[in-house]
């Protein structure tokens, strides 16, 4: 089993940065590699530990893989500094990750000039889907840095 961790440095301050992570209108507007998206109808989230994050996200083309569900427990939440979320997962997503619970913890920075460093551990992954989950995240970044450049506080 592998985990994964990246660190991205976003041109945004850490409050905005924690926004796009928990705002349901920011998570439908920037998540899922490009190629994908997330129908803001199917985003629920109550931001709280025991609390809920739940959304589809979808190819956006009849020709790429599915996408699927995201149904997670957040288990720790610092406000603009740390989120952890169980991610529960059933049936063929199991057994495509190789565990029925994976751990996502994202911990935001201040760096200098206003930005934010994002520190994501994500995992256990079969090693067949732990660089697939990274090309993906990183993917979604760019997204993201797209929000984040016309994001105001």
């Amino acid at each position: 089993m592998a985990e994964l961790h990246l660190e991205r440095v976003f041109d945004a301050p850490r409050e905005l940065v924690w926004k796009a992570f928990t705002d349901p209108d920011q998570v439908s507007a920037w998540f899922g590699p490009v190629g994908y998206s997330v129908p803001r109808e199917t985003v629920d989230m109550d931001v709280r530990v025991g609390g809920h994050e739940r959304f589809e996200m979808v190819a956006d083309s009849p020709d790429a893989p599915p996408g699927g569900p995201v149904n997670a427990t957040f288990t720790e939440v610092v406000p603009h500094e740390l989120l952890v979320a169980d991610e529960h997962l059933e049936g063929e997503m199991a057994e495509l990750f190789g565990s029925e619970l994976i751990t996502m913890r994202l911990a935001f920075h201040d760096e200098e000039g206003g930005k934010t460093r994002l520190v994501l551990d994500q995992g256990p992954y079969s090693e067949e889907m732990s660089s697939g989950a990274g090309e993906g995240w990183s993917s979604s970044f760019t997204k993201l840095d797209a929000l984040l450049a016309g994001a105001t506080a």
